[in-house]
C-alpha cells in the first residue's frame, strides 16, 4: 500500500497544551475498547488516576492504552477494586523502559549529547521541586533543540506555548512537563510538587522565575 494514495495517515497523537482535548479524546478511545468487554472507564478507574493517566501519556494515544494496561494489571495484584493513582504512577516507571529502548533506536546521531540534556532537565527540575520547567521561546541554542528532540522521544512533553515570566518583561517562554515516569516515585520523598497546568490556580505558577531552564543570557 502507498500512504497517500492506497491510504490515508491519521495522528492519534495530541499535547499536552490542548489538556483537555487530548483527556476526552484519549478516555473515548479507552472507553470505546471497554464497551466491548460492558467495562465503564469511570468504574474501571477513578478521577484522580484519569488526570494521572493523561500526564503519563503525554497525549500519545498508543502510550496512554499502554500504561493503562499496566495499571489494570498492577490494580488486580493489589486486589483493588478499580485503577488508583499508585497504579498508574507504578505503570509509568513501568513504561519508562519502553521509551529508552525506542530512544536508543531512533537516535542514532547525537545520541550521547541528548542523554546528557535529557540528565540536565530532570537534575533541573529536581533543584527547583516542580515537573514542569520554561524556556525561552525561539532560543534557537543548541540546548533548545536537544530539549525540542526530547520531546519528539516522549521524555518531555509540551505544555504551553506562550508563558510570560514574572521578571522578564517583554520576553515570552514555551513549557514543559517531565515525563511523569521520572518522578512518579519520587514525589513524596523529594517534597516533590506537581504542577496541575491544566487548572487556572496552578498555570499562574508557570510564571515563576525559578522555573526557567534556558533564556537568553543579558
Amino acid at each position: 500500500m502507498k500512504l497517500g494514495d492506497d491510504v490515508e495517515e491519521i495522528d492519534l497523537d495530541l499535547t499536552l497544551e490542548k489538556y483537555h482535548t487530548a483527556k476526552g479524546f484519549l478516555e473515548k478511545v479507552a472507553s470505546e475498547l471497554a464497551s466491548e468487554s460492558n467495562i465503564q472507564l469511570n468504574r474501571l478507574v477513578n478521577e484522580g488516576a484519569r488526570d494521572r493517566l493523561v500526564l503519563a501519556s503525554g497525549g500519545v494515544a498508543r502510550d496512554y492504552l499502554s500504561v493503562l494496561r499496566k495499571s489494570i494489571a498492577i490494580g488486580r495484584e493489589q486486589s483493588a477494586s478499580n485503577v488508583n493513582v499508585a497504579a498508574v504512577n507504578q505503570a509509568a516507571g513501568e513504561h519508562e523502559a519502553t521509551k529508552r529502548d525506542e530512544f536508543r533506536r531512533d537516535v542514532i546521531d547525537g545520541q550521547d549529547a541528548l542523554e546528557s540534556e535529557f540528565e540536565r532537565v530532570k537534575a533541573f527540575c529536581f533543584r527547583s521541586r516542580s515537573n514542569c520547567f520554561t524556556i525561552e521561546k525561539d532560543l534557537g541554542s543548541e540546548q533548545y533543540h536537544r530539549v525540542k528532540e526530547l520531546v519528539d522521544l516522549r521524555l518531555v512533553h509540551a505544555i504551553k506555548s506562550r508563558v510570560t515570566v514574572r521578571h522578564r518583561p517583554g520576553r515570552i517562554f514555551e513549557a514543559y512537563m517531565l515525563d511523569l515516569s521520572q518522578y512518579a516515585g519520587e514525589r513524596k520523598r523529594r517534597n516533590f510538587e506537581m504542577l496541575e497546568f491544566w487548572r487556572s490556580d496552578d498555570e499562574a505558577k508557570l510564571r515563576l522565575a525559578t522555573l526557567i531552564y534556558a533564556e537568553v543570557a543579558v
